[in-house]
């Protein structure tokens, strides 16, 4: 086996464009349910929203690329809203079955030949990051080393979507050590007693969604800068392993998104590289097909291991955990 190529795709994914959005999307996903409380199984929508409206008003509209990020913004802050009105009130159950059928109805609505001039339909959309990469102040060349080699726009991308990150990861522990922070994690712990001493507790759950269906977002632009916008990538799976993200680092925690979403790629990718190799060597006795396959459910077992023995995740405090009480 190829054990240098095994391990240079692998560390590759540490800070690659995929890993940083899921970063993202974990982030927004903690504000949601690490410190407000809100089960949130519908962020794969907000990412798609995200991408989208980037897209569509640069293709459709001919708006620079910064524009267009605003406008993905604003376009996950609407959903939010509408999501949120008759959603927040529910239960966290009920909540979450209609945030993970809201979000499905959105992939299906990218999906459909009605809005086919604007979306593409199935086949999604693509060429609309001339804008973004004329604004690249990078000259073209090499750039890095070993795993870490990327030309003038893989660069770009990574570094606006660092800086991303951290304005995010800045804005979530400000917030977090505001009044306004410290009243949403008492309505995670207790939203009755936080009703009783006057404060409205649906309009902080609503900010809470908005801000983070927002941060949802830039993840979701972050994950089509380099590529393409296909709603085949916006299903359920997403917001699983966004999920899985943030409880392997803390839902409750600052830096813990960021550090699940490496963790998690890092891992992925060394299991997509590594047990194909040893299926084709013959030390596993199923096709690399199956073994690409397994890593899914290794994933998933190690993820039901977390909950049952760490739920509160790798940086993660189990006081702050609203489903371990």
């Amino acid at each position: 086996m190829d054990w240098g190529s095994i391990f240079g795709n692998t560390l590759g994914y540490l800070i690659s464009p995929v890993t940083i959005a899921y970063a993202l999307a974990a982030t927004g996903l903690a504000v949601h349910f690490g410190f407000a409380g809100l089960l949130n199984f519908g962020m794969a929508g907000f990412m798609a929203l995200g991408g989208y409206g980037y897209a569509i008003s640069i293709l459709s509209f001919g708006a620079p690329w910064w524009l267009g990020m605003i406008i993905g913004m604003v376009m996950a802050a609407l959903f939010a809203v509408l999501l949120g009105i008759p959603t927040l009130r529910l239960r966290a159950d009920y909540l979450a079955i209609v945030t993970i059928a809201a979000a499905e109805i959105v992939r299906l609505l990218f999906t459909t030949q009605v809005f086919d001039e604007w979306t593409n339909s199935a086949d999604g959309l693509g060429g609309y990051h001339d804008s973004f990469r004329a604004a690249n102040p990078f000259p073209p060349g090499q750039y890095g080393f070993g795993p870490w080699t990327f030309n003038e726009v893989g660069l770009w991308v990574r570094v606006f979507g660092l800086i991303l990150l951290g304005l995010s990861i800045l804005l979530v522990w400000s917030l977090m050590r505001s009044p306004w922070g410290r009243v949403l994690k008492g309505i995670r712990e207790d939203e009755d007693a936080v009703r009783s001493l006057g404060k409205n507790v649906f309009a902080y759950k609503m900010q809470a969604l908005v801000v983070g269906g927002v941060i949802g977002a830039l993840g979701g632009i972050v994950y089509v800068l380099p590529s393409a916008v296909v709603p085949s990538s916006y299903t359920t799976a997403l917001t699983f392993f966004v999920w899985t993200c943030l409880l392997l680092g803390g839902a409750a925690t600052i830096l813990g998104p960021s550090l699940g979403a490496v963790i998690f790629w890092l891992v992925m990718a060394l299991l997509g590289n590594l047990l194909p190799d040893l299926a084709t060597a013959g030390i596993l006795p199923i096709s690399d097909i199956q073994a690409g396959t397994l890593r899914f459910i290794l994933v998933g077992v190690a993820l039901m291991l977390l909950v049952i023995f760490r739920p509160q995740g790798i940086l993660g405090d189990k006081r702050e955990m609203t489903f371990v009480k």
